[in-house]
This record gives C-alpha cells, sequence and structure tokens, in this order.
C-alpha cells in the first residue's frame, strides 16, 4: 500500500479501537467515494464491515454499481429500499407545511432552487437514519464519504450525508481520491463515472456546483488566481455559505 492508504487505515483502526465499537458500516452508492471507504474499512476489519445500499426512486445504474462494488470485493452488502419511507414522509410534512406554505407563496413565490432543495436533502437525512440503525444494532460506526473537495464548499447535506462517525477522505482532494480507488482497485466502471450525489435523476455534481473538480482543486492548490474569476467568487460563495455546516452547533457564551 502506499502512503496515504497506510496511513488512513491505521488512522480507521485507531478510531475504531478507541471508539468500543465492533465495526463500520458504509453506504454504497455506486460512487468512488463510497468504493474507497468502503475497501478501506474492509482492509481494517475484514469481518466486521457492513455495506448499506439505499435506493429511494434512484437511478438503476447506481445501484447495479454499487452491487458490482460489492461483489467485486466480497464485500457483506445488505440492501433497504427506502422508497416507501420516503414518499410517506414526503407526502406528510407537505401536508403538514401546506397551509403555511401557501401563505409564504403569496409574499414570495418560490423558485426551483428553493422548491427543489428540501426535497432533495430528505434522501440523505433518511439515508443518515438508516445508516444508524444498522450501525446501532451491531455497534458499528457510520464512516461517511466526504472528500475535501465538497467538505470545502459544503456540498453535502447537514445532519444528511454529513452525519457520519468519521470521515477518513476529509483531507484528500478529488483527484487523490481517485488516484486511491485505482491502488485499491476500484472497478473502473465506478472510478470514470460523472461524480453524482444521486438526489434526482440525471443530477451531477459539476453540473450542480457549477464548475468543475479539476478547477475546485486548482483553487485550493494555487488559489484564487490559478481559476476564472467568476469560478473563484462562486468557490468563495459557497464555502462562505457552508460555514455553518463545518463548524459546531452554536451555543450562548457564558
Amino acid at each position: 500500500m502506499t502512503d496515504t492508504a497506510e496511513r488512513l487505515v491505521k488512522w480507521l483502526d485507531t478510531q475504531l479501537a478507541a471508539s468500543g465499537a465492533r465495526g463500520f458500516v458504509v453506504g454504497l452508492s455506486g460512487g468512488i467515494d463510497s468504493a474507497v471507504v468502503a475497501r478501506l474499512c474492509q482492509l481494517v476489519r475484514p469481518d466486521t464491515t457492513v455495506c448499506v445500499l439505499l435506493p429511494c426512486h434512484s437511478d438503476p445504474q447506481d445501484e447495479a454499481d454499487a452491487r458490482h462494488v460489492a461483489d467485486h470485493f466480497a464485500l457483506p452488502a445488505v440492501r433497504i429500499d427506502l422508497a416507501p419511507a420516503y414518499d410517506a414522509l414526503l407526502r406528510g410534512a407537505r401536508d403538514g407545511v401546506a397551509p403555511l406554505l401557501a401563505l409564504e407563496h403569496e409574499q414570495h413565490p418560490p423558485d426551483d432552487i428553493r422548491a427543489r432543495l428540501p426535497v432533495a436533502n430528505l434522501k440523505p437525512r433518511l439515508r443518515m437514519t438508516t445508516l444508524y440503525f444498522v450501525a446501532n444494532t451491531f455497534n458499528h460506526l457510520v464512516v461517511g464519504t466526504g472528500n475535501r473537495s465538497e467538505l470545502t464548499i459544503g456540498y453535502f447535506t447537514k445532519y444528511g450525508d454529513g452525519g457520519v462517525d468519521l470521515l477518513p477522505l476529509a483531507n484528500l482532494v478529488k483527484s487523490q481520491v481517485r488516484a486511491l480507488a485505482r491502488e485499491l482497485g476500484v472497478p473502473e466502471r465506478v472510478i470514470d463515472k460523472p461524480p453524482s450525489a444521486g438526489l434526482w435523476l440525471g443530477q451531477t455534481d459539476e453540473a450542480e456546483m457549477g464548475f468543475t473538480y479539476a478547477d475546485l482543486e486548482r483553487y485550493l492548490s494555487d488559489g484564487a488566481s490559478s481559476v476564472p474569476p467568476a469560478v473563484a467568487v462562486k468557490i468563495q460563495r459557497l464555502a462562505r455559505a457552508s460555514d455553518h455546516k463545518r463548524a459546531p452547533t452554536p451555543v450562548p457564551g457564558e
């Protein structure tokens, strides 16, 4: 193993020992980040790493890729279909807020993003709840898949995919994750697929962010002058707007 892989395996082992937990739970999405995290966890605890497939009106290809990763590494994987729970929760939530929402829309007509965001964030938050159910059942830790690129600009859902016990990829940008994936033997079809959070059909990370991961990495390594001004402004705006996601919950001073 390279220094990076060996360091992360040792770190995960240390964290697990300190926690008193027995193993790891990883939500396997079919993407590169979750594949890398699952393999790292397996190298630490091959007998107590559990992967969970959580389809929720998802792209069938994502589930097929997640299953391919599990089979490729002989990882234990369970499938929990969240669509029925999601549909019931969304229906009940919409019915509950309908009276207030009607009044709000009279004063402030909704735009597409404001209307889509609450619905999109419901899926990762439901996945988080389910992962913790599995983790609590087996006395495991929930291991997140966020990398430095995404964490910097807040490209994760607060108390959704951001609700985890450990973040082994937090110091790696996307290209480093890709290099690590190749070293660990992640299937090429997973490494090469366009990154997506799977929030809705056809959604991709770069289209939603409005710039490429390569642009973001240049900004992080070489500063704002290394990317077009409009991209730098967008990255800075996203970072500022997501400060609350990375900070501890505010409490009053004494």
